[in-house]
């Protein structure tokens, strides 16, 4: 530590290069038995930690940050996870918010260090995955994008999106017009990776006829898009994995089917439901993290 860590203490006036702190022995720290060192401010000659620098201060279990991140993208729920590392729920509410955090500043170091590389992508993918919350009348849209063959994720956020097909009218009905958040994701994800994309990058989707206009406002011109035809899914693979011959969306198919089986509330047959979107968004940028730096590395 360079500077005093209380506001009201008057050697912050005289800027960053100024320094009065001395050593002031340790502490035993009770979360996980680890001596930490004392520092003493002999101007406002108050004490403070060297804990005080790290982001899990005041927590009193931190040693169950590593595996709650690993049960969470592992296909556990919170509930059964709380069960397994013998904490109470509200426990793994809070950690939750606190490891998506954490997978958030360390997705934005991993694009930072794609984009500080000079290499460009060259080819991508692009879809949206289904899922909903509370009911299946409160669908769900998951826009994805993935690089293919390294299957490495650059985007990802769930958002709202009407009911369709038979359900259309009784989601109405219950809950009202839904809005549909659907193109500003999409288009402020796409415009997320843009600067990471070779000008002549090779953007495949599927058919869908409201992904050229998304792709248009979003990306440069010269980016080329080409489409394939759906398929139907498997009976097995959570439905994401296609039936029969070569599949040229395999590497958004596979890791659509890994996030469904990781994150239990996604499974298709699951009475782990989703609540809340923000906490949905927030596992998904746990999952993220996990899957880039361990299981595509």
């Amino acid at each position: 530590p360079l500077q005093c860590v209380y506001k009201s203490c008057p050697s912050l006036c005289y800027g960053p290069g100024f320094r009065r702190l001395v050593r002031k022995g340790s502490v035993l720290r009770s979360s996980d038995s680890e001596q930490v060192s004392r520092f003493l401010c002999q101007v406002c000659g108050r004490t403070f930690s060297q804990a005080r620098f790290s982001d899990c201060f005041l927590q009193k279990r931190r040693k169950l940050n590593e595996p709650i991140r690993k049960l969470l993208s592992s296909g556990v729920s919170q509930r059964k996870a709380a069960r397994i590392v013998g904490a109470n729920r509200k426990t793994i509410n809070h950690r939750v918010i606190f490891l998506s955090g954490q997978a958030t500043r360390r997705q934005n170091l991993y694009l930072n260090s794609l984009r500080s590389s000079g290499v460009k992508v060259k080819k991508l993918q692009f879809d949206e995955m289904e899922s909903f919350e509370r009911s299946k009348c409160l669908p769900v849209s998951i826009p994805l994008i993935v690089v293919p063959g390294s299957r490495k994720i650059l985007a990802i956020q769930a958002c709202s999106m009407p009911a369709k097909g038979l359900l259309a009218e009784t989601s109405r009905r219950k809950y009202g017009p839904r809005k549909d958040d659907r193109p500003q994701t999409a288009m402020r994800l796409l415009k997320s990776v843009k600067d990471l994309l070779d000008p002549e990058c090779q953007v495949l989707t599927d058919q869908n006829p409201k992904y050229p206009g998304w792709l248009r406002r979003s990306l440069p011109k010269t980016t080329e898009h080409q489409t394939v035809k759906g398929r139907r899914g498997r009976g097995v693979g959570q439905g994401e994995l296609k039936q029969g011959g070569f599949d040229p969306l395999f590497s958004l198919n596979h890791t659509a089917a890994m996030i469904r089986d990781n994150i239990k509330r996604l499974s298709r047959r699951t009475w782990c439901t989703t609540k809340r979107i923000d906490r949905l968004n927030m596992l998904l940028t746990i999952y993220v993290d996990h899957h880039n730096s361990e299981l595509t590395a």
